[in-house]
């Protein structure tokens, strides 16, 4: 079995005038993250991804793409079992005596 334990913390920011948001002092604390340091924002669907580290993401994305346009899969099709892999992710994490 591969070990897929990341740790995740969540906090809520409130989008102010121009879009700005305010990193908690504790995520900028914990990966260094300075004033003036470039972030990177990804959206993948109707979520975000913000990251302190230059991402390959436009270029795996094309990559990506390819491979499912060669593949003949939707994004609909590789989504499907989302639901069932985040219950199962889930139960290991928090409730690994669940059924």
């Amino acid at each position: 079995m591969v070990d897929t334990s990341i740790e995740t913390r969540k906090f809520i920011v409130q989008v102010r005038q121009r879009g700005q948001v305010t990193l908690p002092q504790k995520v900028r604390a914990a990966l260094n993250i300075d004033e003036g340091d470039l972030l990177m924002v990804v959206q993948i669907g109707d979520a975000l991804l913000l990251s302190s580290k230059q991402l390959k993401g436009p270029e795996l994305t094309d990559q990506f793409t390819d491979l499912m346009q060669e593949q003949g899969l939707s994004l609909a099709d590789l989504l499907q079992d989302l639901p069932r892999i985040r219950e199962e992710l889930y139960r290991e994490r928090v409730d690994p005596s669940a059924p």
